[in-house]
């Protein structure tokens, strides 16, 4: 299956795509996962191009069993006339006839404060409930850690409503949100 899907622009952001990884963007991963930030809230880091292929393989093997739809998700960058990596987006844990799914996703650091992590996870979650929501997906599930406030504000931002806290556990040091929007 190949989606591309598009973010509608808000106020001055730029467009945003959000598509299928791809081998191209093995220098920008790298890249996006130097930033301290990100490797905070990351359990999987990748740090040279070996990691970068293992990461993109889960991805394509995510898509091909169905059960993990990643995307990439890129703006325009003009001056090179190409795109530039500014997130991942994912819907994972899809089970024709479950009622739920889980969302994630991270943003690179030049990404944050934009609202680029509230738009690309609009859009997924819009996607999400027109295409599965007839095989009976009826909510979905944001998770984070109870220190991660960005995420809660996007969460929140997006009709995500706090339903609970989950208990610390390994490999997460702190409690965590579970966030749910319904259909």
């Amino acid at each position: 299956m190949t989606v591309v899907l598009h973010a509608s622009l808000s106020g001055t952001g730029s467009a945003l795509v959000l598509r299928a990884w791809a081998e191209a963007d093995m220098p920008e991963l790298i890249d996006a996962y130097r930033d301290p930030v990100m490797r905070r809230w990351t359990r999987v880091h990748v740090t040279d191009d070996l990691d970068a292929r293992r990461w993109l393989e889960v991805q394509r093997r995510g898509w091909s069993d169905g059960d993990r739809l990643s995307f990439a998700v890129v703006e325009p960058e003009p001056e090179t006339g190409g795109h530039r990596l500014v997130a991942n987006m994912v819907l994972k844990g899809l089970i024709a006839g479950k009622p739920s799914a889980e969302v994630g996703y991270w943003t690179t650091a030049r990404a944050r404060g934009r609202g680029i992590a509230s738009r690309a996870l609009e859009t997924l979650t819009t996607w999400a409930f027109h295409t599965f929501g007839a095989q009976g997906l009826e909510y979905l599930q944001l998770l984070h850690q109870v220190d991660n406030h960005a995420s809660c504000r996007v969460a929140q931002k997006c009709g995500y409503a706090l339903e609970s806290v989950l208990p610390a556990e390994p490999p997460f040091p702190y409690e965590g949100h579970v966030h749910a929007r319904r259909f």
